[in-house]
């Protein structure tokens, strides 16, 4: 399918999961050897969720396995849930399972969201370790990737929540009531400084969001996705039919 412009940012439909996560795992590909070229290393935030799983299978698989420069890879997150290390609803556990396991990212180069100390603390530990990986400079990660909520939050970004009132923060502790549970994750402030953003959107449940955020008026403390536009960077959205169907295409 050819790609589409909306009012609000480019947005890739797809026919389906598979082929989604193809086109994603081809961008990600370009933008790491790009990255490696121009700078000497990919900076790179996974994203968790059920989405992205099948995208992290494909660059563990032959296809694309060897096409990533792996020893030149930084892995970082943009949320993690405050769970144990080995329970199934932590990210960095699916992202090794599914890809890190399978593939040559020097271990010193992986770096998990650690929810070890209190969450504010953890998130503070996570705001220090960037901090000194981009020697003091801003974050500017060459990839980030990012799924949408059916309520439109994004990485721990959640509709009506206070952190969304902070402009500069890089990262952030989040009490998330409906699932008594506590995350932490990457900020606005960082997001919007990648080199480019790409969303992934699959399914029927994700249509009516999905068109809310892309072509809804403005309001970002209902839909925190719609926070995210990288200067000068660049977004991309990522979904299947399914997904797409409300949008006027």
């Amino acid at each position: 399918m050819p790609d589409y412009y909306g009012t609000a940012a480019m947005i890739r439909v797809l026919s389906d999961l598979e082929s989604l996560s193809l086109e994603a795992a081809g961008i990600f590909v370009q933008q790491a050897q790009s990255s490696v070229d121009r700078r000497g290393r990919f900076c790179v935030a996974l994203s968790g969720g059920r989405t992205p799983t099948r995208l992290y299978e494909i660059l563990a698989g032959p296809i694309f396995h060897n096409k990533v420069p792996w020893d030149r890879t930084y892995i970082f997150w943009g949320d993690e849930r405050c769970v144990p290390a080995d329970d199934p609803k932590n990210n960095a556990l699916m992202a090794r399972q599914r890809l890190l396991d399978h593939v040559p990212v020097p271990p010193e180069q992986i770096h998990p969201i650690l929810c070890h100390e209190a969450p504010a603390k953890s998130a503070k530990q996570y705001g220090d370790l960037l901090y000194h990986f981009y020697a003091a400079g801003p974050p500017a990660f060459d990839f980030v990737l990012l799924g949408l909520g059916e309520d439109g939050h994004t990485a721990s970004l959640f509709p009506y929540d206070e952190i969304l009132n902070d402009q500069d923060a890089w990262t952030s502790a989040v009490y998330v009531q409906e699932q008594d549970m506590y995350r932490v994750t990457l900020m606005p402030a960082v997001i919007n400084r990648a080199r480019m953003v790409v969303f992934l959107v699959s399914g029927d449940s994700k249509a009516s969001v999905l068109k809310e955020v892309i072509a809804g008026p403005a309001d970002p403390f209902r839909l925190p996705a719609q926070l995210i536009r990288p200067v000068p960077g660049e977004r991309v959205w990522l979904a299947d039919r399914a997904a797409a169907a409300l949008l006027d295409l």
